[in-house]
């Protein structure tokens, strides 16, 4: 594994910060490296008894658009990722679940993103009235198998809802 030669923050903010490592290689060659440290994230596959997936439209700035997503958000310092996504579930979508399986952590741009998102599954939903988030949300329903649809329609266009609701599709779609 490979060690910065040199490390320096260049930006600190309050879910991101900006660092430069400067990385040696084998022959000598030397490239600096802008990386994104991030502290995490969860989201959820909110998934009701009929099989419909609670989602949220919500306004993305980085992208200018509205996109369509499971819930989800940044960990919070000393939470765990499962304790992040039953906050998220309560603030977003107003639920509480009473079963709750990790299907996946992965990294969603290891290139200059140091964050591992974790994406669980929620079952046994009920309502748990939380107080609302800042944020401009709507909530959606949409039965499983639209949602699947709305992927390659391109109506779905983000990273860990496309990999959340494909792995739902493939435990509970048709051949699940």
């Amino acid at each position: 594994m490979r060690r910065p030669v040199t490390s320096r923050r260049v930006y600190t903010g309050r879910h991101i910060s900006l660092r430069l490592d400067e990385i040696e290689f084998p022959n000598r060659h030397r490239v600096v490296y802008e990386i994104v440290e991030h502290r995490g994230a969860a989201a959820m596959v909110a998934l009701t008894g009929d099989r419909r997936l609670l989602l949220v439209r919500q306004f993305r700035p980085a992208v200018g658009d509205e996109l369509l997503e499971i819930p989800a958000g940044t960990i919070e310092e000393g939470e765990t990722p499962e304790a992040c996504a039953r906050r998220e579930l309560a603030e977003e979508v107003g639920h509480a679940a009473g079963r709750w399986e990790r299907l996946i952590s992965y990294y969603p741009s290891p290139g200059v993103l140091s964050e591992q998102l974790h994406v669980f599954l929620a079952e046994d939903l009920h309502p748990a009235p939380a107080p609302r988030e800042e944020e401009d949300l709507r909530l959606e329903s949409l039965p499983l198998a639209d949602a699947y649809r709305r992927i390659a329609a391109g109506e779905i266009r983000d990273a860990k809802s496309i990999i959340g609701i494909t792995l739902a599709w493939e435990r509970f779609g048709p051949a699940g």
